[in-house]
């Protein structure tokens, strides 16, 4: 099929969904065609603005409609598609056209021009077969659920344009994927084939969020030119696809579960080699995805008003940057160990205090690489509700301790109806230039949104 094709496909799908969600949520009961009973039809739009404050302008106006279709051919087999249709107003998260190298091909958004594009969200069918439940289709797949980083929700790729200050339900990009789940006992088991080979989409130089840090971006000495190479991707459907395992279970008041991820890690790996060129030494950087095994595990149990949580993970083959031009290709594998603690406090009503310890160990430093051996980011949020929760005020802070930058995100949101939210906030980073979250000291803003739901 081409993609002109595929590209009418998709459009008149998402126009369908949301003409369809539209019309079904006018339509009076007693109107309602046969069958309407198996069919649910729903719409979220949103908009979302952002104000400069550093640069002293307007730097995000964004618009999304996601409509929802579910039909429901029994009792235990459902089929879902959501689609989404994005405009942005200044095209400064993602200047011009994406070129979306990151992306499989046949789960690219279908870019309607520099500000606008198309995209199927999910597209997955649910059903029960003997005692094995099955979701198979483009989806989104949930392990960890940290507040602000991941650790062990790795089984999306991300969308980094606005770094990691977007909702992750959104940030995440669905992949195909065969979910299959077997429950026995308190236990369940899920097994993931994933053939999508879709990575993280970076933001490209120029775009507010675009990454500048040496933790992430290797960084030429003066006078030295650069040859940046396309990422070299994975080519093969079966062999390179990602394989995941889950085991969670409820074992005297903990809820557990035990992870096992084959899979290529997201990020990719940026070899650097240097060469003499008549017009003077050259570095070239090769990005490649390479293959990681993660092992890893989460608990939470409540104790009264507290709740204990945490995640760890062991990943087999990290690459860290290395500042040593004697090293080959600019990069050390090694191993790491990771976790998250998380204290959750529900003490005073309609409250909650969530304070969260990260922590990342290298297994096999070495004095030149770009980053500390053990890597200690901490978070603090606070939460309260106000007129019968309707007004919701929060705080979110987070700190790297080892470069001392971080982010601190105010928010205040209120529900005008059940189906209309309207919010305020800032973002507000801090910090060395060197670190992730100081890269963007100059990037602060408020942000204000409404989101409607039909």
């Amino acid at each position: 099929m081409s993609r002109s094709y595929t590209q009418c496909g998709v459009i008149a799908l998402a126009g369908w969904l949301f003409a369809a969600s539209v019309l079904a949520a006018g339509m009076p009961e007693d109107v309602q065609p046969a069958g309407a009973d198996r069919l649910r039809f729903s719409a979220v739009l949103e908009s979302e603005g952002a104000y400069g404050i550093a640069h002293d302008g307007a730097n995000k106006l964004e618009f999304l409609i996601d409509p929802q279709l579910e039909y429901r051919f029994s009792e235990e087999t459902r089929f879902t598609a959501i689609a989404r249709l994005y405009a942005e107003g200044f095209d400064h998260l993602e200047p011009g056209q994406p070129g979306q190298r990151e992306i499989a091909s046949n789960s690219r958004r279908l870019l309607l021009g520099d500000r606008t594009d198309m995209e199927l969200r999910e597209f997955y069918l649910s059903t029960q077969l003997g005692k094995a439940h099955l979701t198979l289709g483009k989806q989104q797949v949930v392990w960890g659920k940290a507040d602000g980083l991941k650790l062990l929700d790795v089984i999306n790729p991300q969308n980094f344009r606005e770094f990691i200050l977007d909702n992750f339900d959104d940030s995440r990009i669905p992949l195909w994927t065969v979910n299959a789940e077997l429950s026995f006992g308190k236990s369940n088991l899920q097994f993931l084939w994933i053939p999508d080979r879709t990575y993280h989409l970076l933001p490209e130089s120029g775009a507010t969020f675009a990454f500048t840090s040496p933790l992430v971006v290797p960084q030429a000495p003066p006078g030295i030119a650069v040859n940046l190479r396309s990422i070299e991707r994975p080519k093969n459907l079966l062999t390179d696809s990602d394989i995941g395992m889950r085991l969670s279970t409820f074992w005297h008041g903990w809820d557990l579960t035990f992870n096992y991820l084959y899979h290529y890690a997201d990020f990719p790996v940026f070899f650097q080699s240097l060469s003499l060129t008549p017009s003077g030494p050259v570095v070239t950087i090769s990005p490649r995805y390479e293959r990681n095994h993660l092992f890893g595990g989460s608990f939470s149990n409540a104790f009264g008003q507290l709740t204990v949580r945490g995640e760890a993970t062991y990943n087999t083959d990290r690459f860290v940057l290395t500042t040593s031009r004697g090293d080959g290709d600019g990069v050390i594998k090694t191993g790491e160990m990771a976790y998250v603690l998380g204290l959750d406090w529900f003490g005073i009503q309609d409250s909650l205090v969530s304070f969260q310890l990260f922590q990342s160990w290298l297994l096999n430093p070495t004095n030149d690489m770009v980053r500390d051996t053990l890597d200690t980011t901490t978070s603090l949020l606070i939460r309260r509700h106000f007129l019968n929760e309707t007004l919701e005020a929060e705080a979110l802070w987070l700190r790297n301790v080892n470069e001392g930058d971080g982010l601190v995100r105010p928010k205040v949101s209120y529900e005008l109806r059940d189906n209309m939210k309207v919010w305020l906030g800032f973002d507000l980073f801090y910090g060395n230039r060197n670190g992730l979250f100081g890269q963007f000291d100059q990037n602060d803003r408020l942000v204000t949104g409404m989101e409607i739901g039909f």
